[in-house]
C-alpha cells in the first residue's frame, strides 16, 4: 500500500538539512514500529521519498513524504502514533492512502505556496501594497541565470502563478520541481533590484504553505488531496 504523509517543520529545525530530515524519519519509522516496506538486494532500505527538499532556514506547513507499507492502522491512529514519537518542531498532519498506480510526489510536483515576511520591516523603504503590483504588471521579469554551460536569460513572470500582498508580507505561488524550481528569494531579489535596493542574505522570513501537482484537467491540486483517509 502506498501512503502519503503530510508534515510541518518549525522552529530551530529550519536549520536542519534535508539529508538529516530523511535520516530522522527513517529512525522514527523504526521507533514507532511502522510496518514499512524495504527494498530488496544487498543493502535494503526503507521505501521512502520526499516531494521537494526544503531549503535551509525555511519553515513549512506543507511537506510530503511517500512511503510503502505492508499493513497499517486507520489514518487518525497513525497520525497520533507518529506524533507520539515526534520531536516538538515536526508535526504530522495527514496520512492518506494513494492509488496503486500513483507516482511519487517527487515525480509530479509542479508548484508551491510561500509566505514571505521581512525580518527588519522597519528598514523597508518601499510600499509593498503599491510597489508590488507595479513590479508584477510588467510583461517580462527577466533574470540572467548562470549554469555550468554558461549564462542564459530566464523570464520569471510565467513561473509566478499567483501573488498578493498580505497584511504583514507577501504570498507567492511559484513553479516548483526538478525541471523548473523558482525560489522565493530569487523573486524578491529581483523585486528589490526593481526598487533600486539590494536584498540582504538574512532579510527574509520564508514559510512554505503547500505543494501541488497538476491534475488530469491541468489544474493544480494539493498533494494531500490526491489520496484518501484510511478508515
Amino acid at each position: 500500500m502506498k501512503v502519503r504523509i503530510k508534515f510541518g517543520k518549525y522552529g530551530e529545525l529550519k536549520f536542519i538539512g534535508h539529508l538529516d530530515i530523511m535520516r530522522y524519519f527513517q529512525k522514527m519509522m523504526r521507533r514507532a514500529d511502522i510496518d514499512i516496506k524495504y527494498s530488496t538486494g544487498y543493502s535494503p532500505h526503507q521505501i521512502m521519498s520526499f516531494a521537494q527538499p526544503l531549503g535551509l532556514g525555511i519553515t513549512s506547513d506543507g511537506e510530503y513524504m511517500d512511503i510503502e507499507v505492508d499493513s497499517t492502522k486507520p489514518s487518525k491512529e497513525m497520525i497520533d502514533l507518529l506524533n507520539t514519537y515526534n520531536v516538538d518542531n515536526i508535526r504530522i498532519y495527514s496520512y492518506r492512502e494513494l492509488p496503486d498506480n500513483a507516482k511519487t510526489g517527487m515525480a509530479i510536483i509542479a508548484a508551491a505556496d510561500y509566505e514571505v515576511r521581512f525580518r527588519y520591516p522597519e528598514k523597508i523603504s518601499f510600499d509593498l501594497k503599491s510597489d508590488w503590483p507595479r513590479f508584477m504588471e510588467r510583461e517580462h521579469i527577466n533574470v540572467t541565470k548562470t549554469t555550468k554551460s554558461g549564462e542564459s536569460e530566464v523570464d520569471l513572470k510565467p513561473l509566478i502563478f499567483d501573488s498578493h500582498v498580505m497584511e504583514d508580507g507577501l504570498f507567492l505561488k511559484l513553479s516548483c520541481g526538478s525541471v523548473v524550481n523558482l525560489k522565493p528569494e530569487v523573486v524578491l531579489g529581483e523585486f528589490y533590484k526593481f526598487m533600486g535596493e539590494e536584498l540582504g542574505e538574512f532579510d527574509l522570513l520564508l514559510h512554505r504553505k503547500e505543494l501541488y501537482a497538476r491534475g488530469d484537467d491541468g489544474e493544480l491540486i494539493a498533494l494531500e488531496d490526491m489520496g484518501r483517509d484510511i478508515e
